[in-house]
């Protein structure tokens, strides 16, 4: 019997925040499933790396932040049918500590982005796919900013699902998951932030790249689900 083609074959997915992480999962298992993939972030090196690790089609290094970069790139190609954004980061600081300028930067990934590419994809995709979190939701030093961002977004994606229709806009809301990036917030700190995990979350273990990047690609394939935010942090809530 012939092997299925894969849920996304000839479909196109294009990652921002693609060359690392959870966007780079992503893609791996997108590939997996037959789809075609275009990889977009910042540095052009670590695409070409991520490119040939995953069978990517296309690379396409710019600032995603930048709207009209951003527009030229879609306007460039036509139309897609899934857009996952991974890109930027994460800023943990109290209110007497704030850098305006990084305050700034994190505002533009985490609201902005979202509005411009709402705006240069419409008409041309099939879903958009974010990516939250599930930490600021509990009031605590240092989420004077991540904290109204993590509140936010699913006004935000929610209010995109009926603007957007037919495409589809849905949000994954992440607790603590293993990547570079969580290694760099937490330097030194980081196996015992993973020994804590393993010891009281329900799971049992860490939340992974793939464990995120299984649920994006079910939300990719689901044409019933928009509008909506999924957890993913492995009980994390519940402790």
């Amino acid at each position: 019997m012939a092997a299925s083609p894969g849920r996304l074959a000839g479909q196109t997915v294009v990652v921002l925040g693609g060359s690392a992480g959870i966007g780079l999962e992503t893609a791996r298992q997108a590939r997996a499933e037959g789809a075609d993939l275009v990889l977009v972030g910042r540095d052009p090196d670590r695409l070409t790396r991520a490119a040939a690790d995953v069978g990517a089609a296309a690379t396409s290094a710019f600032d995603a932040t930048d709207p009209a970069t951003l527009r030229d790139f879609f306007d460039g190609r036509g139309p897609v049918d899934h857009v996952m954004v991974t890109a930027g980061g994460n800023y943990y600081t109290r209110l007497a500590d704030l850098d305006l300028e990084q305050a700034h930067r994190l505002v533009d990934e985490h609201l902005w982005l979202p509005l411009h590419l709402a705006r240069a994809v419409t008409g041309r995709a099939r879903s958009l796919l974010f990516m939250g979190g599930t930490g600021g939701r509990r009031p605590r030093p240092g989420l004077v900013l991540s904290g109204p961002l993590t509140v936010a977004m699913p006004a935000l994606v929610a209010n995109l699902a009926i603007e957007l229709a037919p495409t589809r806009v849905n949000l994954i809301a992440a607790g603590f998951v293993d990547t570079d990036l969580s290694a760099r917030l937490l330097g030194p700190d980081l196996d015992r932030r993973r020994a804590e995990l393993r010891a009281t979350l329900p799971i049992g273990r860490v939340v992974g790249p793939a464990d995120v990047a299984a649920l994006a690609v079910h939300l990719m394939t689901n044409t019933a689900l928009t509008g909506a935010t999924y957890d993913v942090d492995g009980g994390q809530q519940l402790t």
